[in-house]
């Protein structure tokens, strides 16, 4: 994705079904767990660069002995930073006790992290700062160990005040400022309810059920109780997504099928998508459960995970991607008036690589097409015609290499907008001037200020005739209220054109309109009943919209013709069609609270207000 955006969030769970002592005989190490969780995070690094946290569980420690550990970092070396902590940990401590590393017993009582339960998350800020206090795992402490709650997780709450509210409490700002937090003290506070109600013995189910009752948003959650009881819960729609493997040595769970194939050795079979509304919980006991928690509704997977998000490295993600890039060979081909020969195929960023691909071997399907009908069309072809036909090829070239990240130390708008053009180099000498068209692929075009100020630009200096640029993915034209940070409205260059199309007819007084909806639902307790930004849209069909993008992402000194593409959301559906969320495509929410959510984005806009809509 050229525009940088603050998306998702990785989670890893582990649950040791047998003593430290069994993994130290067998893989020769007590720290089997911790290993395993390491590589689950490294493995995901892509889903969180603003910071990472670890739990630990212990189970059955003596009383006086603490049983819950947790640790978080901030910053884009999180993960390293933290396992080089353990690391140092263990160093100090063969040194103090040697051969103490041959007893895990002694290191599960003189390290913090060597336990049986363990949690890991990475983080991207989607809301609250980007500092050590909001990282995950949070922690609610208490001197009862069936009350001791650490939790992590991947999502966003479109009702956090609610929340709040409902449990009548008045938190600090971290909390409130959290989705998490507002999530952790729910759960607790049934938490408590069920340990008041039956301490013997914590029904875990029934505490998710009534707690989960209450959530609005895409959410996948981890919780470890310091009882050693632990659970992960998807959301009812299935909006982000959970994978799990188990065994008779481990249950383990993670944000993406590939982190969980790669670190245990699986076959793709052998990982289970955690259903929408399920739960698998795991008792102090070891008693492994995969249960309902909330009734499953319209399965509005987010299709953002399979166009950009997760690793390319899963096999059905793979497949996907490529058939995007395949689905759009035929709009380039009528873009092009079918004209190959002076075409230029590349990608940027390099995540695009994988839908780059899979364009091309539409091109390339054409082109075998071509040579059959006219080979067929002419039997008697001599050899050195035949020999030019069948030696066609679709011209591939890597244009474009992305430099080491740039920074600027001048803060005045017009210089900074020169150093962005450099933040990718081009390779010269690939393109003919003034004939060749090149055309780009990307994955997503969210706001186009990348593409603006440094790509196009950047490709301009080539000399094409025409720059086309192709996104993967459908016009983003809605807020996301689910996990990913697009949360303004005028952020995003399909709303920009819009409001352009509507000022070019003179009719800005229809959104004015739309605004007198918003405020009048608003007014009526009814915001979130129907999502009237829709209708900012509905005058215009997708390739006006396109038409007015590509003008707006002409800069005033580029001289190719510029166009842009977008994915069809049939082409998307086709592509994706175990992933069907498509709200920021089409607003088409899953729950109400994206309506609301759209439509307060939409008035902060026509209030020139600053901040997201939830």
């Amino acid at each position: 994705m050229s525009d940088a955006i603050q998306h998702e969030c990785g989670l890893a769970y582990i649950r040791l079904l047998k003593p430290l002592s069994y993994y130290q005989q067998k893989y020769g190490t007590a720290f089997f767990g911790l290993n395993k969780l390491y590589l689950l995070m490294e493995k995901q690094h892509n889903r969180g660069q603003d910071g990472a946290g670890i739990a630990t569980v212990k189970l059955n420690t003596e009383p006086g002995h603490q049983f819950m550990h947790r640790l978080r970092v901030s910053g884009a070396q999180a993960i390293s930073q933290i396992f080089q902590n353990i690391n140092q940990e263990v160093t100090e401590l063969d040194k103090m006790y040697p051969g103490i590393l041959q007893h895990p017993g002694l290191m599960k009582g003189y390290m913090r992290f060597v336990g049986e339960v363990l949690m890991g998350h990475l983080r991207y800020g989607t809301q609250g700062k980007n500092n050590v206090e909001f990282c995950h795992p949070f922690l609610k402490p208490h001197i009862n160990p069936t009350r001791n709650l650490t939790m992590a997780g991947n999502f966003n709450l479109v009702n956090t005040d609610e929340l709040f509210d409902m449990l009548g409490q008045h938190p600090n700002s971290t909390l409130r400022e959290s989705d998490l937090g507002a999530m952790i003290e729910t759960i607790h506070y049934y938490l408590c309810l069920a340990d008041d109600t039956n301490p013997a013995q914590l029904n875990i189910e029934g505490i998710l059920k009534q707690a989960a009752a209450h959530f609005d948003g895409g959410f996948v959650f981890c919780g470890l109780i310091g009882n050693g009881d632990s659970f992960v819960m998807r959301d009812a729609n299935g909006i982000r997504p959970c994978y799990y493997y188990h065994d008779d040595e481990v249950v383990a769970a993670a944000s993406e099928r590939a982190a969980l194939m790669t670190t245990f050795n699986l076959k793709q079979k052998d990982v289970l998508k955690l259903e929408p509304g399920h739960a698998i919980i795991v008792s102090s006991n070891g008693t492994f459960k995969n249960t309902e928690i909330l009734p499953p509704k319209q399965h509005t997977a987010c299709s953002f995970e399979r166009i950009y998000f997760s690793r390319g490295s899963d096999p059905d993600i793979y497949r996907e991607r490529m058939d995007l890039g395949r689905n759009l060979a035929g709009t380039v081909l009528k873009a092009l008036d079918n004209h190959l020969k002076h075409t230029i195929v590349s990608f940027i960023p390099n995540t695009a690589e994988i839908a780059f691909y899979g364009l091309i071997k539409g091109l390339e399907d054409y082109l075998k097409e071509i040579k059959i009908e006219r080979i067929l069309a002419k039997p008697d072809m001599p050899e050195e015609e035949m020999r030019e036909l069948i030696g066609r090829r679709v011209r591939i070239e890597k244009i474009a290499i992305k430099d080491a990240k740039m920074r600027t130390f001048i803060t005045e708008d017009s210089s900074r907008n020169e150093m962005v053009q450099h933040v990718y180099d081009i390779t010269y000498g690939t393109v003919e001037k003034g004939v060749d068209t090149l055309v780009i692929i990307d994955d997503s075009i969210v706001r186009g200020t990348t593409l603006k100020e440094s790509i196009i630009k950047m490709l301009d200096r080539l000399g094409p005739k025409r720059i086309i640029i192709v996104s993967s993915a459908p016009q983003i034209r809605y807020p996301d209220c689910y996990g990913i940070d697009m949360s303004r409205m005028g952020d995003f260059i399909a709303f920009q054109a819009a409001v352009a199309l509507y000022t070019e007819q003179g009719n800005e007084q229809r959104l004015y309109e739309i605004y007198a909806q918003c405020k009048e639902a608003e007014a009526s307790g009814r915001l979130d009943e129907e999502n009237f930004v829709k209708g900012v849209y509905s005058p215009f069909t997708p390739d006006q919209i396109s038409k007015k993008i590509a003008g707006m992402l002409r800069h005033k000194d580029v001289t190719a013709e510029v166009d842009v593409i977008y994915q069809s959301i049939e082409g998307l559906h086709e592509a994706c069609p175990h992933n069907q969320g498509d709200w920021y495509f089409t607003g088409n929410y899953p729950t109400k609270g994206g309506n609301r959510v759209a439509n307060r984005a939409f008035m902060k806009y026509m209030e020139k207000q600053d901040g997201r809509g939830y």
